[in-house]
């Protein structure tokens, strides 16, 4: 085979009209492939940046038009030469007319598709001319919808249901309203001749500790011959393995692994990857090549009876998986733009969290090879969901429908060799949509029966048939019971979103016990250097107009706000409120994750709403859209740890041991804290709590340590501490009071917690007149934060550098002190570290 690139430089124009003379109204603008009409416009100064300020509103007309992309070429020798030659599109978003040399290839309709066409015989020997001309989604959305209105998300641009196209394009309550236009991913031609790889089934056997890769090939052929298909794979090591059989036109080949290393979710093994090479051959002539990279291991989604209803947990290579992860997003409302550094850097971010798992959630896309790629490299499990989410589409009409299998069957077959693909799941909250959002009306009965026939059956049935060695999920969240109870905490993964949209507090997290929480969250504003992005500072205000532009939730900056009063004392200023915001944010995640991860033998997986951002934008995101780690992402890297430690409040009850609580005040009642060991290993862990009881000052009240032992893949409390009656003493404020936790191996401390007895804005915090020291260790920065009274939520930051430390957001005890350490930025010295370096406490906030 041989391929000819169509990549790179195009020229586009806005299309129809005509001027004053008759011709053309638009100019010819130079353009990039892959790329897209908007991204072009912005490089070619016609459009101001959509992201910064209001300027989304100023560029709506770009999708409500229609857009031509051309380019000449003239085709190689060596292409020409081959028996055919194939047109071959792997993305056109979304309503293309293609066209070669005048002559019309074919018209898509689906962003998800690959397109080819045989253009040999329309190929000239000099310049040849492709034109796509795009038509506008926007049109066509609107049109549909005014002839069959589908229900969709409030914040979006109606009638995307009706367009395969990826839904949050359209504008989602994170998301602007903004859908692409053009070619997205690669387009070439490719020369072929006798026969070409039609699929490839890469499948394994595990048996007993033996490890065999099998390879299904088959093979279309338009010129006679003998064919012949090899597999060969590469160990990590070097070593290579092969096996060749004939191919009439399928070939079954297999290829047993010596000495098979096992592919590992990150957390809990390597991940060493074998490369495998399927060829088509006809004699000495190769045909085509094909190259993929796996990881050898057995995924099941298990699902057993137990004392609460059914187990929903994965299991790899026979280990029960606690799933500790987020939701994954588009990581740009353009897509054509993300470099593979800042793609490797958001699942590099992930991991560095101790994350295993995201969720590639159904108002997106089919993600890149890349996105899995990295995933598979940095042991990142991938939940894949098909691309339909929170609305009802036309599944009861047959061309749609026919339309959806070839997407589904298409990027089943490109993504089910992934070592890190671990289910298929149908849409995000459709089911839910149906159960419980006013859907179920006596008009919609019949979507109702398409979707019930689509989900249920049909897509379940592909999935079998394309890749019978990974589970199927109809919906998420689902009971797998249709239309029942889809967030049961029975069976099946559940969405919890009474904390944000029902507004209940934190401690609502305590009181659920999900088989798997599959979403959850709370809002945030990204960091300030991200804000500065799209407002200036006269619109530095919770409810300016720029800044509710970019929060996309009804009322999201007032729950927010709302949220906070409840937590925090009001800040004096607005840089003061964007820190606790995000501090609220991962205080909220934090007690929502400790509390599910104390009972693993019931809840076996966490996905945090959301991982990362498609745009600047105040969201639920860990990750902003520059990739800048929040507090929550801080967080998440302490409370997905291997081995956990957390405290547990009471929160309500009377203390255990007090004889007559009615003597109590309600608020002694939060004064019985559980110290909670998690051991995520697969191995049994021991070690050392110690705790203290302190006022915020550092005198030293009462202290204790107990030696652990917790067995692995489980949890254990390690004891409950009564503060009831110290706490009643006279001269103890508890306001001033807090209890530290520490949780050690040897001499290592691997975490240190801090419960208090008042709510922060209650707190007694004197000036903890932070004394802070910057010195080189390593080519890195070593940075000691002391403190001469407790300091609660310590940021640091550099000014004009993004890096990311080791810990932030931490607490200092009185009279301790933390180290801190960060990459030296290139071509800093460690004077302009020293100079450069912020630090603040929740103290700051507000006095």
């Amino acid at each position: 085979m041989y391929t000819q690139s169509l990549t790179g430089a195009w020229q586009f124009r806005q299309a129809g009209g005509v001027d004053a003379e008759g011709g053309p109204a638009h100019d010819w603008l130079p353009g990039q492939v892959p790329g897209g009409v908007h991204t072009d416009l912005m490089a070619a100064g016609r459009i101001p940046d959509p992201f910064v300020a209001d300027n989304e509103k100023r560029v709506q007309w770009v999708a409500e038009s229609d857009w031509e992309y051309r380019r000449s070429f003239s085709a190689d020798a060596a292409l020409l030469a081959h028996d055919r030659v194939l047109l071959v599109c792997d993305g056109l978003d979304t309503l293309a007319t293609v066209t070669l040399n005048g002559q019309i290839l074919g018209r898509t309709d689906n962003m998800f598709r690959r397109y080819e066409w045989d253009v040999k015989p329309l190929l000239a020997a000099g310049e040849n001319e492709l034109r796509i001309v795009f038509a506008s989604p926007v049109r066509f959305a609107s049109e549909h919808q005014a002839a069959r209105p589908m229900k969709g998300v409030s914040q979006a641009i109606p009638g995307g249901p009706h367009l395969r196209k990826a839904p949050c394009q359209w504008g989602w309550d994170w998301g602007p309203m903004l859908p692409p236009i053009g070619v997205w991913k690669d387009i070439r031609l490719e020369g072929q001749s006798t026969a070409r790889i039609a699929e490839v089934h890469l499948r394994q056997a595990h048996d007993a500790g033996r490890v065999e890769v099998l390879a299904e090939v088959s093979a279309e052929q338009w010129a006679a011959g003998p064919l012949a298909a090899t597999l060969r794979v590469t160990a990590p090591d070097g070593s290579v393995s092969e096996a060749t059989a004939a191919c009439a036109p399928v070939a079954n080949l297999r290829v047993a692994i010596a000495a098979p290393q096992l592919w590992w979710p990150n957390g809990y093994g390597d991940q060493p990857l074998y490369d495998v090479e399927v060829v088509l051959s006809a004699g000495d002539a190769t045909l085509e090549r094909r190259t993929y990279r796996i990881g050898l291991r057995t995924i099941e989604l298990r699902q057993e009876p137990d004392e609460w209803g059914k187990s929903w947990q994965f299991v790899v290579n026979g280990v029960p998986i606690f799933a500790k992860g987020s939701n994954w997003i588009p990581a740009d409302s353009f897509p054509t733009r993300i470099s593979d550094a800042y793609l490797e850097g958001l699942i590099r971010s992930a991991a560095e969290s101790h994350q295993n798992m995201l969720r590639v959630w159904g108002g997106g896309l089919y993600e890149e090879e890349r996105f899995y790629d990295y995933c598979d490299r940095y042991g990142i499990l991938v939940w894949q969901e098909f691309m339909f989410s929170c609305s009802i589409y036309p599944l009861d009409e047959p061309a749609y429908v026919e339309n959806v299998r070839a997407e589904a069957v298409e990027n089943i077959r490109r993504i089910r060799h992934r070592a890190s693909l671990c289910l298929w799941c149908g849409n995000n909250e459709m089911e839910w949509g149906w159960w419980g959002w006013g859907w179920n009306t006596p008009e919609l009965q019949g979507l109702k029966a398409a979707y019930d026939q689509f989900f249920h059956h049909t897509l379940r049935a592909w999935v079998a048939e394309e890749d019978p060695d990974t589970a199927y999920w109809p919906s998420s969240p689902s009971s797998d019971v249709p239309f029942e109870d889809p967030n049961s905490e029975v069976q099946g993964d559940s969405h919890y979103w009474e904390v944000w949209h029902g507004r209940k507090p934190f401690t609502a997290y305590r009181e659920t016990y999900p088989r798997f929480q599959s979403e959850f969250g709370f809002q945030s504003l990204p960091p300030l250097p991200t804000i500065k992005t799209y407002a200036e500072p006269a619109d530095w205000n919770m409810t300016s107009y720029i800044m509710e532009h970019h929060q996309r939730n009804f009322s999201g900056n007032g729950l927010m706000i709302g949220q906070m009063t409840d937590t925090f004392r009001m800040p004096k200023d607005f840089p003061a409120l964007v820190y606790l915001s995000m501090l609220l944010q991962a205080e909220g995640i934090r007690y929502g994750v400790e509390h599910w991860r104390r009972f693993p033998e019931r809840v076996a997986g966490t996905l945090i709403w959301q991982l990362n951002d498609c745009w600047p934008v105040a969201s639920w995101s860990s990750l902003d859209y520059f990739g800048r780690w929040k507090a929550l992402h801080y967080a998440a890297r302490k409370f997905y740890a291997p081995v956990l430690l957390s405290i547990a409040d009471r929160g309500g009850a009377p203390a255990e041991g007090i004889r007559e609580p009615w003597l109590l005040t309600p608020a002694d009642w939060g004064a019985t804290l559980g110290l909670h060991v998690t051991n995520d290993l697969t191995e049994a862990w021991q070690g050392t709590v110690r705790w203290s009881l302190e006022t915020l000052g550092g005198e030293l009240l009462e202290k204790g340590h107990y030696d652990v032992a917790v067995p692995a893949l489980s949890a254990r409390k390690i004891a409950e501490l009564n503060f009831a009656r110290k706490l009643a003493e006279p001269d103890i404020d508890r306001r001033a009071v807090a209890l530290w936790a520490e949780l050690w191996q040897g001499e290592r401390l691997l975490a240190r917690q801090c419960a208090t007895f008042a709510p922060n804005k209650h707190l007694a915090l004197a000036d903890p007149r932070l004394n802070v020291t910057v010195e080189a260790q390593d080519g890195a920065l070593a940075i000691d934060v002391a403190a001469s009274s407790t300091a609660r939520f310590v940021e640091l930051a550099l000014a004009d550098a993004d890096v990311v430390f080791s810990d932030n957001y931490f607490d200092v005890p009185a009279g301790k002190t933390v180290r801190v350490t960060c990459p030296l930025p290139a071509g800093w010295t460690l004077d302009d570290a020293r100079a450069a370096l912020r630090v603040q406490s929740l103290y700051d906030s507000y006095a």
